[in-house]
């Protein structure tokens, strides 16, 4: 008999800590799992479960003066806890590589994607920039960049989101890593791209040969991927097991309350208005029984009226940068919303759906069209006119890290609006943002902290 394989990551009683207010605090508690070679295994959660400080953990990517991890980490046959740093930076690429949820903060933006492929090749090889070059082409074509050759000098802001994490896909591969960690991949991705991404990781695990330990909150994306399964909720892992068994008869609470919230075909029947779905209780599983809700419409007269919205842009080149050509990215789009009314734009990547948005609150300037808000024309409002109706209109944005400061608390940042638009003062906003971060799932105390301690999903609700 054969021996048997060993696995390309072993995890054993994982247990990471934030230092906050000055005493540790356990985020992920006692986990454990394998990933044999060639598996790919999922781990499953809702924001803030601890799916991603896992992931970050076993690549040892966090602060090391605000976080402690304890337990054992070997991949590839290297005690990763016992690493130094110099032999930890070879283990990146050359053993494990990862992609994160948002691509366009992963990448630099002041290099073009071709220089920072390149970069990570003559980092962890032995190539020269014009091998690198020829290689990095190779890869930007292996994952299905059209015309790579040419977008090789491209940046990032040039790339659509599912190109660019086409790119961050293909900067992994540059080492032929043992085992890929995908962080949520494709979930600022809408549904076309996304089922193109996930094909495509499939598709490079078969000709590469890799592990995949794949992060996700949706079940759907685990039934698709992944052969086993970890579910974990409030930093522990509460079940796991091969993906079948897991859909089929899932045990914890929390996992049935995700299932149940899985769309199945067929199975879709619409609630008479006015019942809305029931809802599941994640802590106890537990299904509501559906209930009556009011008509949130409270007039017939529209609070916003879009007609004729048209938004072009300008496709420029030559010496000069004179026009050439022009990129119609919405063409006469005409619509109502009432107060109290909820309506959704829908379609793929490109469709012009976020410059639909832009353009109405004025971020991008329309060419042509009116948007009517309260019967004012916003087109025609000058900049003072125009600072005093955003007070009526607010924008959320796809990419969350991009939007928050950095350098700012989430406390001030969600107090700053408050505070431009002469709303309140600074004492009452920073009162009105703790009151503002409870209302959305977070607790106030969470105010004094940046967007980088926070998961993707809990950037969101900032």
């Amino acid at each position: 008999m054969g021996e048997a394989a060993k696995p390309v990551l072993s995890v054993k009683g994982l247990t990471t800590s934030f230092l906050l207010d000055g005493q540790w605090k356990p985020v992920v508690r006692d986990i454990a799992f394998d990933v044999m070679p060639g598996e790919t295994v999922a781990i499953v959660g809702e924001s803030g479960s601890g799916k991603s400080v896992t992931s970050l953990s076993i690549m040892r990517l966090l602060a090391r003066n605000q976080s402690r991890i304890d337990g054992k980490i070997v991949l590839n046959g290297k005690d990763i806890l016992a690493l130094s740093d110099r032999e930890m930076r070879r283990v990146r690429g050359n053993d494990a590589a990862m992609i994160f949820q948002e691509p366009m903060t992963s990448l630099n933006p002041i290099f073009t994607i071709g220089r920072q492929i390149s970069e990570a090749l003559t980092c962890h090889g032995e190539m020269t920039r014009s091998e690198a070059r020829g290689e990095t082409i190779r890869l930007l074509e292996k994952v299905r960049i059209p015309n790579a050759s040419s977008r090789f000098d491209e940046y990032p802001h040039q790339f659509s989101g599912g190109m660019r994490q086409r790119v961050m896909i293909a900067m992994a591969l540059a080492s032929r890593p043992k085992l890929l960690i995908a962080d949520e991949p494709t979930t600022a991705l809408d549904v076309t791209i996304q089922g193109q991404i996930l094909d495509l990781i499939k598709s490079l695990q078969e000709e590469e040969g890799m592990s995949v330990l794949f992060i996700t909150h949706d079940m759907g994306v685990v039934a698709e991927v992944s052969d086993r399964t970890i579910v974990m909720y409030r930093g522990e892992a509460v079940e796991t097991g091969p993906t079948s068994d897991i859909f089929r008869r899932g045990k914890h609470h929390y996992t049935r309350a995700l299932l149940s919230a899985v769309p199945r075909l067929g199975s879709m029947a619409g609630q008479k208005w006015p019942l809305r779905f029931p809802v599941v209780d994640t802590a106890t599983g537990e299904r509501s029984e559906p209930q009556a809700v009011a008509d949130t419409v409270v007039s017939k007269t529209p609070v916003l009226e879009v007609k004729n919205l048209t938004t072009r842009f300008a496709v420029r080149g030559g010496l000069f940068g004179a026009k050439t050509g022009a990129i119609h990215a919405v063409e006469n789009v005409s619509f109502d919303l009432f107060q109290g009314e909820t309506l959704s734009l829908v379609g793929e990547s490109g469709c012009g759906k976020s410059t639909t948005g832009r353009s109405i609150t004025r971020l991008v300037e329309p060419n042509a069209g009116r948007v009517i808000l309260d019967g004012c024309d916003v087109t025609t409002l000058d900049s003072s006119s125009l600072r005093r109706m955003r007070r009526s209109i607010q924008m959320i944005f796809q990419d969350p890290f991009a939007s928050l400061n950095p350098r700012m608390t989430v406390g001030a940042a969600v107090a700053e609006p408050i505070i431009e638009h002469g709303l309140a003062s600074r004492v009452e906003a920073r009162n009105k943002a703790a009151d503002l971060l409870e209302k959305v799932g977070l607790s106030a105390d969470m105010a004094s902290r940046f967007p980088h301690e926070f998961s993707g999903g809990q950037r969101q609700r900032i």
